[in-house]
C-alpha cells in the first residue's frame, strides 16, 4: 500500500489508486532503470550518426520530412512541449494527473522510448513529493495520443506552466523549487517521448473502471433494497433460471441479490401477491449482469493499455532501430470507453424505473410520493425528477465519441480516436449513476418504513441501517438535496458496501 515498484509490465488498478489517491511512493525497479538507459543509448547513437528518425532529427506531423540539424535538436524538443500546451476547459482532478504521470513512467520503464533516466526520475520525484501539474481537460484528439494534456503535464519539468504543491497552485518553476526537484532541459527524442501516448485517456478510464466495479456492487444492493420495498418475487432470481443462460454477470447478479435478501420476510414468491414483477425487478440480473460483463471487458483492455508502450517512434535496443508506427492511436481505448459509458448508463436507466415504481402509488400501493400527508407535502416527488434528468443526460453522454474523426496536422494525422472525450464522458456518466443509486436507496428505505418491515435480509438490513444513520425517515418536507449528498457520500467513501459485506459476505465481481 505504501510503495509501488515500477517494472513496466505489472501495474494494477489497485496500485494506481494507491499512488493517485493515497500517496503511495513510487520506485523504479533495477530492471526498469537498465531498460531506460539502454534505449537512450540507441537515440544517442542515431543522433551522432545523423540518421533520419521521426521526431528526433526531423520535425513533427507535416514537418516529418524536414531534417533538423544536430545543433537544433534540443530546441526542437522544448518547442514541441510549449507549442502543444494549448488545453482548454476545466482542469483534470489531481488524481487523474497523478495517474497519467504514473502510467507514463510505467511506459518508459519498458525501455522503448529513448528518454533519459534523469527525466523519468524527475516524474517519479514529482509524484513522491506531491507536485501535480495543472492540466486542462480538453484539447486531446486521442491520436497522436494525448498530446495536449501531456504537454501541460511536462511544462513544470521545464520550469514552466503551473503545478499544485502543498495545496497551493504555483508557477511550475516555483513548485519544483519548493519541492527540491531540479528542472530539466530536454534532449533529443525526450519531448516526443513525454507527450506521445494514451496516458490521460487511460488514466481517466482506469479510475472510472475502478470506481465502476464498486458502484455496480452498490447497484446490486440498491436493487435488493427495491425488492424489499416492493415485495419483489424472488423466483426470478432462481439459480436454475440463470444456469440455462449462463452469462457470468447475470448468474453472479442473481446469486448476489439472493444472498443480500437471505432471511427477508418482505420479499414474496410467485403467486403470493402477484404472478410476476415488472422488468425493472424481474430482469434486473440480466441488465446489471450485462453491464458487469461489459465493465469486465473494458477492464481487460485498460489493464493491457496500462502496461503497454504507446510511444512513437519505438526504440528497439537489440537492433539499434527507432521505428515509426501508430501505438499512440487511442482507438482501442476509445471504443472501450464508449462501451463503458453505455454500460454504466443502463444501470441508472433501470434504477430510475425502480424509483418510479416506488413513488407512484398506482404501482406501489404506498402513499403517493412516499409521504403520508400528501398534498401539503410533496415527499419524494421531485427526487424522481432529478433521477430522470440524470438518466436523460446520460443518454446524451452515451453517444459514442469514437465514431468521430477530424483530420489534423495538414491531414498527416487524418484519423483520430477521440478516446479522451470518450473516457471523460464515461466518468461523468458514472457520477450521474452514483447519484441515481443514492436516490434509489433513500426511496427504498422510505418505502420499507411505510409498508412495514416484516424482517429484512442480512445484506439489505445492513444497507438500510447505514442509510438511516444519515437520512432519517421523511415525515414532512425538508430540503432533500442534503440527504442525497449524505447518502451518496456513503457510496463514495465505501462505508455502505463495507457494512453490507461485513454482514452478507464479500460481493464478488
Amino acid at each position: 500500500m505504501n510503495e509501488v515498484v515500477i517494472t513496466g509490465s505489472e501495474i494494477t488498478l489497485q496500485q494506481i489508486v494507491n499512488v493517485a489517491r493515497q500517496g503511495a511512493k513510487v520506485l523504479l525497479s533495477a530492471r526498469a532503470k537498465k531498460n531506460i538507459i539502454q534505449s537512450r543509448q540507441v537515440i544517442d547513437r542515431l543522433v551522432e550518426d545523423s540518421k533520419i528518425v521521426y521526431g528526433v532529427t526531423t520535425g513533427f506531423g507535416m514537418f516529418s520530412e524536414t531534417f533538423i540539424e544536430k545543433e537544433f535538436t534540443n530546441s526542437l524538443q522544448k518547442n514541441l512541449i510549449v507549442s502543444h500546451a494549448v488545453g482548454a476547459g476545466d482542469f483534470f482532478e489531481d488524481e487523474i494527473v497523478r495517474t497519467a504521470m504514473l502510467l507514463r513512467v510505467n511506459n518508459f520503464a519498458k525501455g522503448y522510448s529513448g528518454i533519459r533516466l534523469e527525466t523519468v526520475q524527475t516524474l517519479v520525484d514529482m509524484l513522491n513529493a506531491g507536485v501535480t501539474p495543472i492540466v486542462p481537460e480538453k484539447g486531446s484528439l486521442g491520436a497522436s495520443g494525448d498530446l495536449v494534456p501531456l504537454a501541460h503535464m511536462v511544462l513544470p519539468i521545464l520550469g514552466l506552466g503551473q503545478a499544485k504543491y502543498n495545496g497551493e497552485v504555483l508557477c511550475g518553476k516555483d513548485a519544483m523549487q519548493a519541492a527540491g526537484i531540479a528542472t530539466q532541459d530536454l534532449t533529443q527524442k525526450e519531448g516526443l517521448a513525454l507527450i506521445n501516448g494514451t496516458q490521460f485517456m487511460t488514466a481517466v478510464g482506469a479510475l472510472t473502471i475502478f470506481d465502476a466495479i464498486r458502484l455496480l456492487k452498490v447497484a446490486d444492493v440498491a436493487a435488493a433494497m427495491s425488492f424489499e420495498a416492493q415485495n419483489g418475487i424472488v423466483d426470478a432470481l432462481d439459480e436454475r433460471m440463470h444456469a440455462i443462460r449462463p452469462h457470468k454477470g447475470q448468474c453472479d447478479t442473481a446469486r448476489i441479490v439472493m444472498d443480500l435478501l437471505k432471511g427477508s420476510k418482505n420479499v414474496t414468491r410467485q403467486g403470493e401477491k402477484r404472478v410476476q414483477d415488472a422488468y425493472s425487478l424481474r430482469c434486473m440480473p440480466q441488465v446489471h449482469g450485462a453491464s458487469k460483463d461489459a465493465v469486465n471487458y473494458v477492464r481487460e483492455r485498460v489493464e493491457i493499455e496500462m502496461n503497454s508502450v504507446t510511444d512513437n517512434p519505438i526504440v528497439f535496443s537489440e537492433t539499434n532501430e527507432a521505428i515509426s508506427g501508430g501505438n499512440f492511436h487511442g482507438q482501442p481505448m476509445a471504443l472501450s470507453f464508449d462501451f463503458l459509458g453505455i454500460a454504466l448508463a443502463e444501470i441508472a436507466d433501470i434504477a430510475e424505473r425502480r424509483i418510479e415504481r416506488m413513488v407512484n402509488s398506482a404501482l406501489s400501493g404506498l402513499p403517493s410520493f412516499l409521504v403520508e400527508c400528501g398534498g401539503v407535502n410533496s415527499g419524494y416527488m421531485i427526487v424522481q425528477y432529478t433521477a430522470a434528468a440524470l438518466v436523460s443526460e446520460n443518454k446524451v453522454l452515451a453517444h459514442p465519441a469514437s465514431v468521430d474523426s477530424i483530420p489534423s496536422s495538414a491531414n498527416q494525422e487524418d484519423h483520430v480516436s477521440m478516446g479522451t472525450i470518450a473516457a471523460r464522458k464515461a466518468r461523468e456518466i458514472l457520477e450521474n449513476v452514483r447519484r441515481v443509486l443514492a436516490i434509489e436507496l433513500m426511496c427504498a428505505c422510505q418505502a420499507i418504513d411505510l409498508r412495514g418491515d416484516k424482517g429484512m435480509g442480512i445484506g439489505t438490513k445492513a444497507a438500510y441501517e447505514c442509510v438511516r444513520e444519515v437520512v432519517p425517515h421523511l415525515k414532512e418536507d425538508r430540503p432533500l438535496y442534503g440527504d442525497i449528498n449524505l447518502c451518496e457520500e456513503r457510496i463514495i467513501d465505501g462505508s455502505l458496501l463495507e457494512r453490507v459485506e461485513k454482514q452478507a459476505g464479500k460481493i464478488e465481481f
